[in-house]
């Protein structure tokens, strides 16, 4: 991962709506779920959820598919790892003290 990509990961994932989205597929894992679904659980109607999941799979941490009538998003868990290792490993250069408070023995 480069720098602009964990970048526009971050700043996609850097609002509050975009970040339940993410818990909430996080839970759904494989099965995803549909802009409805998703947005009785966060509280917002299906045509914002739509917004917020396109600047989620601009960054690649969302992707979707189109399943009959209804289009399911998922969550990306390889690049959600990616952001996060660079944010580790980059930002932090596996500085000792972060990695000891993130729960990561050195």
């Amino acid at each position: 991962m480069n720098e602009s990509q964990a970048i526009e990961a971050l700043a996609a994932l850097s609002h509050e709506t975009r970040l339940r989205i993410v818990r909430h597929l996080v839970t759904r894992a494989e099965a995803g779920d549909s802009a409805g679904a998703i947005g009785e659980v966060v509280d917002a109607a299906p045509s914002k959820i739509t917004f917020h999941v396109s600047a989620l799979e601009r960054a690649g941490l969302v992707s979707s598919e189109r399943v009959s009538r209804q289009i399911v998003y998922r969550i990306n868990f390889e690049q959600m790892g990616r952001v996060l290792n660079y944010v580790l490993t980059d930002c932090c250069a596996n500085n000792a003290t972060v990695m000891t408070c993130c729960g990561i023995k050195s």
